[in-house]
């Protein structure tokens, strides 16, 4: 691997359904790896690049190229590399955990001898070794996400791709599908998800990608935005609307909010970014 080099590159993407657009003139890199998150709400053209970016749709016009080979010219050579996880449940459900990965295994030309070991130490290291003979259709919604993680990566990817891995499970399913994340991302992965959670950006990733409308709005590393903003944040109710001051220093947000009533200090985080810059929040609008 070597850590730093561009692994992805969107070159002034452009995508429109029916005369709308969903993705406008998008650009940025991905370096090799590293995690990174496209953040924005829903209908910011997120799925829409993640679906461009796996081959599963075709730009209108720009170029999308992965580790140096453009994705339209060598797709099928190019997507051997990828292991992908949709934000939907992809799972056969009358199949058994085991031969589920089985089938994937033989799909992918593993050797039964390296796909045997291969599927043991995938659910070991996902916690799912125990559920390994029951039916799919009766694991939880964090053990399915779990279950297609692991295939996912089970023909050693060089990227893993997903699509919003964490929506709709609870808390703990999360932080579970955030462990494994982190402990694949050791093992070399370059790590490209999407998401409109804000914790979710701010643990996972090494840079993050605003979208908002289809377009960019700030790309960087997660704390350096934050920063960029002020470290602090006080929350004031002026004629019943609420707004947003930001400080670098702690010291600052105390003495601004001693000359007001009805104020909150915190820390700030991307959600201040992204309102800064869009006067948005990252839960509005719909999925494109």
């Amino acid at each position: 691997m070597n850590k730093g080099l561009d692994m992805i590159e969107v070159v002034n993407v452009n995508k429109s359904f029916n005369k709308k657009k969903a993705v406008d003139n998008l650009s940025f890199n991905i370096n090799e790896g590293s995690t990174f998150g496209l953040l924005g709400p829903n209908g910011a053209g997120k799925t829409t690049t993640f679906r461009m970016m796996t081959a599963l749709l075709k730009q209108d016009s720009g170029n999308i190229f992965i580790d140096g080979k453009k994705i339209d010219r060598d797709k099928d050579s190019i997507k051997k590399n990828f292991g992908v996880v949709s934000q939907h449940f992809s799972l056969q459900s009358e199949m058994k955990v085991w031969e589920i990965l089985e089938l994937h295994g033989m799909l992918h030309n593993i050797n039964k001898k390296t796909r045997e070991n291969k599927i043991y130490n995938l659910l070991k290291f996902s916690d799912l070794y125990a559920d390994r003979d029951k039916l799919s259709k009766y694991l939880s919604g964090g053990m399915k996400r779990k279950l297609m993680l692991i295939r996912a990566v089970m023909h050693e990817p060089r990227i893993l791709f997903l699509d919003e891995p964490t929506v709709g499970l609870d808390p703990v399913s999360r932080r579970d599908i955030w462990i494994l994340l982190k402990d694949l991302k050791k093992k070399g992965l370059t790590v490209v998800f999407t998401t409109h959670y804000i914790e979710e950006a701010e643990r996972l990733c090494d840079e993050i990608l605003l979208m908002h409308k289809g377009r960019k709005i700030e790309k960087g590393i997660p704390k350096d935005l934050v920063k960029r903003i002020g470290s602090y944040t006080v929350e004031t109710y002026e004629q019943g609307n609420l707004e947003y001051y930001f400080f670098k220093e702690h010291k600052e947000s105390l003495e601004f909010a001693g000359k007001r009533q009805e104020v909150n200090i915190r820390k700030s985080n991307l959600e201040d970014v992204f309102i800064t810059l869009t006067d948005t929040r990252v839960g509005d609008e719909n999925e494109i």
